[in-house]
């Protein structure tokens, strides 16, 4: 056991700055084992919130980065054959019930609607994963939870959870963090000054003002995260903007003009 879950624990607090009361919000979760939904846009701290939260508890962490083509076997597990006949592996879920982990579903809604089912009877009173295949009823071990994530705003009808499965869960929103809340991340995890952090900010908020016209999803702060690591290598900020902010969410020339300029706004100096 200690072998096979040893690499999911996390060894170093992850970086995380509360932006409400989410924290002591799954603190309470965690200890009635409700399982989580987190919602939000893309890059906001979803993941690094999961981890922090694993790291605080002191409980391995299992990701699982859900796509479309992933299987319930991908999840639950399945017979393989080597040198010494076939015998059966563990699944990323399976592992995480076995033996006490958090299993973090990343994009859940990328994953068929036929896949995720199997997560049902984990997220009730039952706490039982069968697995099938095997002829196993695999019970939960006590410290296991599951927290799944997704960005409603890719939501569609052929791309979101039934009712059945989210009233599964506990809800927590996420969003970008307010202008001194999120300068401050930037400041840490990259370390320019406080002014730099600012103004890649304030790029970033008007970005997010464009999105539903003309772009699809607005700068977030795991990009501007990218954007001051360059800036702290010394790439000026009018090239750091253009390769970690602009460059990636677009690919309209008038929309990339549009955002070149509010760069220059705040970057003519430099």
């Amino acid at each position: 056991m200690t072998d096979i879950i040893e690499q999911y624990l996390i060894k170093k607090e992850p970086y995380y700055r509360p932006v409400g009361d989410e924290v002591e919000v799954f603190d309470a979760t965690y200890s009635v084992r409700i399982p989580m939904m987190l919602k939000g846009p893309t890059g906001c701290g979803k993941t690094r919130f999961v981890e922090h939260m694993a790291w605080r508890l002191g409980k391995p962490l299992i990701t699982v980065a859900c796509n479309e083509d992933m299987t319930a076997s991908d999840l639950v597990g399945r017979f393989l054959l080597d040198a010494n006949g076939t015998r059966w592996q563990d699944g990323p879920l399976a592992i995480a019930a076995r033996y006490g982990a958090i299993c973090y579903l990343d994009e859940v809604v990328e994953a068929r609607q036929d896949t995720t089912v199997v997560i049902h009877p984990l997220t009730d009173n039952r706490r039982v994963l069968p697995l099938e295949k095997k002829g196993e009823l695999l019970h939960a071990h006590p410290d296991f939870s599951l927290v799944i994530s997704y960005n409603p705003g890719y939501q569609s009808l052929m791309k979101d959870l039934k009712q059945s499965t989210k009233q599964r869960f506990g809800g927590l929103d996420f969003n970008y963090p307010a202008h001194q809340a999120e300068s401050e991340i930037v400041v840490h995890e990259t370390g320019v000054s406080m002014e730099v952090a600012g103004k890649l900010v304030n790029i970033a908020e008007r970005a997010r003002n464009l999105k539903g016209h003309g772009l699809d999803e607005g700068i977030s702060t795991r990009m501007l995260v990218y954007a001051g690591s360059l800036i702290a290598k010394n790439v000026p900020p009018l090239t750091a903007c253009r390769v970690a902010l602009v460059r990636p969410i677009t690919d309209d020339p008038d929309m990339r003009d549009a955002l070149d300029a509010a760069v220059t706004t705040f970057f003519s100096d430099q």
